[in-house]
């Protein structure tokens, strides 16, 4: 029997714990890793796995999913023995501005701070740790909020790195999803110089003075300049459609998309590979785009 499709799901725990239709795509985890690039940004059209990926990396190293070992099991990560000593091991401070659509520079930053401080309610239970803090930074901690200051939520994942390493002993991994979103709003409605300033400084801060992160990973659609963003960065990886790392970690290859027809029943073979083939990353050729493929699983029919 077919697994269900769960439309629009980018909860790797939901997709497993549900035994929903998901391909395996864990070995991403592996080669990052084992790469030992210190910042990695990640580029590739929409809907192709991008926000998952960020999700299953941050479930596989979190310690709040430590105990669930049962997620991983039978995946590809799961078959090398050193990687079961580091799941659960490492805190994980992940951002996502997707959501982050605004005509004017100072929505813009109202959501980012918004997204902060949510961050940070996440961690409240530091607050509870009797001499964790001095009293400046927990006064900066519960400062952290829609209403900061910007030189505070400049600062605000540097701060939190710098407490979870003391907590758990060991410097977390930054996971930021759609980066560029609030950056192509602002080129659209004409604030990009003022925002590029700004976010710059977000970045430099959270990535490149940051003594307390061990890597950071960064998804988006679109490569926006290193002079515009990542001007002070030495210690980035891109990683674009043209490259070959990575090449078939987001979208699905061609035999991944045949097995999963096998599952579904469906023998239309050569119509999906008219329909939706086409896409190349790097040296890989016959790549599709995951969300026309679940669509034509879960609907048995062909859209564009």
């Amino acid at each position: 029997m077919s697994r269900k499709i769960a439309t629009g799901a980018q909860s790797f725990s939901f997709l497993r714990e549900n035994n929903a239709f998901y391909i395996d795509k864990t070995k991403f985890i592996k080669e990052w890793w084992e790469n030992l690039d210190q910042i990695t940004l990640i580029t590739r059209p929409r809907r192709f796995g991008k926000t998952l990926m960020l999700d299953t990396v941050r479930t596989f190293f979190s310690p709040e999913f430590a105990d669930r070992k049962d997620l991983f099991a039978g995946l590809s990560i799961w078959q090398d023995d050193k990687f079961h000593k580091l799941h659960g091991k490492i805190p994980v401070i992940f951002l996502s501005f997707a959501d982050i659509k605004c005509d004017t520079i100072e929505k813009t930053k109202y959501l980012i701070k918004y997204e902060l401080e949510n961050l940070y309610k996440s961690y409240s239970f530091l607050l509870n740790c009797e001499d964790f803090f001095t009293s400046d930074e927990r006064n900066i901690f519960t400062s952290v909020s829609r209403l900061m200051p910007d030189d505070l939520m400049q600062i605000a994942v540097k701060d939190l790195s710098k407490y979870l390493k003391q907590f758990y002993g060991i410097r977390p991994l930054v996971l930021i999803d759609e980066y560029d979103t609030p950056m192509q709003e602002a080129w659209s409605h004409n604030y990009w110089e003022e925002l590029t300033s700004f976010m710059r400084g977000f970045f430099n801060s959270t990535f490149k003075t940051n003594p307390y992160i061990d890597r950071g990973l960064i998804t988006g659609i679109t490569r926006i300049s290193r002079e515009s963003l990542f001007s002070d960065f030495n210690n980035l990886e891109v990683v674009t459609a043209t490259s070959e790392k990575y090449a078939d970690c987001f979208g699905f290859t061609e035999t991944e998309v045949f097995m999963a027809m096998d599952e579904f029943e469906l023998s239309e073979k050569q119509k999906v590979k008219s329909w939706y083939d086409g896409f190349i990353f790097g040296n890989i050729h016959d790549i599709y785009n995951p969300w026309s493929i679940t669509q034509y699983l879960a609907k048995k029919r062909f859209r564009p």
